[in-house]
């Protein structure tokens, strides 16, 4: 494996992930093993107490039953007990703690050999030296050189006080634990193995999605961008994020298809007149021709002319406002809508007039927006004149302006009297070079460029609005642009 391949495992998500899961088991592991030997360690210390505590019980009832401190039935069954209990080192101490009553009887020392009494104090054979005679009160358990002490005062006939001690040693505790430990460090060693093995498969299915996501990418070509990435179907991030990825990719697609489908038709479209303009010129240079063919001939090619300026200046303007649409508008200024409703009527009145077309506008409510004025008097302008294309003689077309100050919005609506608009044709109606059934026009002559109505939605998009459509057939349609109002506090 080569020095690359290497370092690239180690920087990857799949070997990150890993490691935090590795840690993150380990830690959590030692932390609960460490816990369970606390927990080991209390529980088998109570246990102790709890044995010591009935011990020590047990000898107090046993001489208070007696009645004689010195009897040697008792004693004998402490000792029998003691030599029973070698291996936890248990023991009983009985000292005399009033020295001015007499000590307890001599005569223990000679009928048990085995016992020790010392002045006041008698013991078994079990005490360890540092224990013996020792005057702590351990009125509560307590550990003392390795062993654990629990004392008790009890008044008896003929002394008045006597302090009963019961111990044993730890070592049985220290050896479980010391069993514990060596189970927690085999545990550890075995999941110091497991942990990072196993972080390292559940990291591989965790980022596979990623690692599929990545082959997809890099497969994708922008001549081919049919394949998607699967969707599992469990909900996580990851399936969204292969979802999001689906739906970028299916944009994109979209995106592109339109841009050839625009280039197509826009290479169409300027053919047609650069195919006129080439073949009025071939016929006026094939021949000699009067003055009055070459002025007729001149005329249609700029009449081409005239139309392919037309064609590429909205080029032109669609790509421009598509451009600021997908971004924001560059160096906007407030604008009067009610200045430019008026100026466009005032533009396309005498048209109007001509085709016995009632041109009006009402002002309801005055606005000021804030945008590109150039370009919103271009939306006013394809608006109305396409309103008026599709009037016929004796029709109206009606320009309202309104304004909302509860939804913040600028409402201009062109409402003709026209041929409407069909049902099937509405979806398509702002797709660029799209143009209706010809045979439903009133002008059949007049050839458009199938561009106006995309360049209007795109600058009022870019401007933050939207233009909407309603129409019926035979009773005509209506347009409707919607701007946010501009404030002045906006500034």
């Amino acid at each position: 494996m080569s020095f690359e391949r290497i370092s690239s495992t180690f920087r990857s998500l799949r070997f990150r992930l890993m490691l935090l899961n590795a840690f993150v088991v380990l830690v959590a592991s030692m932390g609960t093993l460490i816990g369970l030997r606390a927990g080991m360690r209390i529980a088998l210390v109570n246990e102790l107490d709890q044995i010591l505590s009935e011990d020590l019980k047990e000898i107090e009832l046993a001489m208070l039953a007696a009645g004689d401190p010195g009897s040697s039935a008792l004693f004998e069954e402490l000792d029998r007990k003691a030599q029973g209990h070698v291996q936890h080192r248990w023991f009983a101490q009985i000292r005399n703690i009033d020295l001015g009553s007499k000590s307890l009887p001599p005569k223990l020392v000679t009928s048990h050999p085995e016992s020790n009494f010392v002045d006041h104090v008698w013991q078994n054979v079990n005490v360890p030296e540092e224990l013996e005679f020792e005057a702590s009160e351990a009125t509560t358990p307590v550990t003392l050189a390795g062993y654990r002490l629990l004392d008790r005062i009890v008044k008896l006939r003929g002394l008045s006080q006597v302090r009963i001690r019961v111990g044993a040693s730890m070592n049985l505790i220290d050896r479980d634990l010391t069993l514990i430990d060596r189970i927690i460090g085999i545990t550890f060693g075995v999941g110091l193995i497991i942990a990072p093995l196993g972080g390292y498969w559940l990291a591989g299915k965790a980022t596979r999605p990623l690692a599929t996501i990545i082959d997809t990418a890099d497969r994708l070509r922008p001549e081919e961008l049919s394949e998607r990435l699967p969707i599992r179907g469990t909900g996580d991030e990851l399936d969204h994020l292969s979802l999001t990825f689906n739906l970028l990719l299916d944009r994109i697609a979209k995106f592109l298809q339109q841009r050839r489908d625009f280039l197509a038709n826009a290479a169409h479209e300027l053919r047609t007149p650069l195919a006129a303009l080439r073949s009025t010129a071939e016929v006026a240079l094939r021949s000699q021709r009067s003055l009055s063919e070459y002025h007729d001939l001149l005329g249609t090619i700029v009449e081409e002319s005239e139309s392919l300026e037309i064609l590429v200046n909205q080029l032109l303007l669609l790509a421009e406002t598509e451009a600021y649409a997908q971004t924001q508008l560059l160096n906007p200024e407030p604008v009067e809508l009610e200045e430019l409703v008026e100026k466009a009527c005032d533009m396309f009145g005498g048209v109007a007039e001509s085709r016995d077309i009632r041109l009006s506008y009402k002002v309801i409510a005055s606005a000021t927006v804030k945008g590109n004025r150039q370009h919103l008097r271009q939306v006013m302008n394809n608006l109305i004149d396409n309103a008026i294309k599709f009037t016929p003689p004796g029709g109206s077309v009606t320009v309202k302006l309104t304004s909302n100050l509860v939804t913040n919005q600028a409402c201009v609506s062109i409402e003709d009297t026209g041929i409407g608009i069909a049902d099937d044709e509405k979806p398509r109606l702002f797709d660029r070079f799209y143009r209706g059934d010809r045979s439903r026009r009133r002008d059949s002559t007049t050839r458009g460029t199938g561009l106006g109505l995309s360049i209007c939605q795109a600058i009022v998009i870019g401007h933050g609005g939207a233009l909407d459509v309603s129409s019926q057939i035979g009773k005509g349609s209506r347009f409707l642009v919607s701007l946010p109002i501009y404030l002045a506090a906006e500034s």
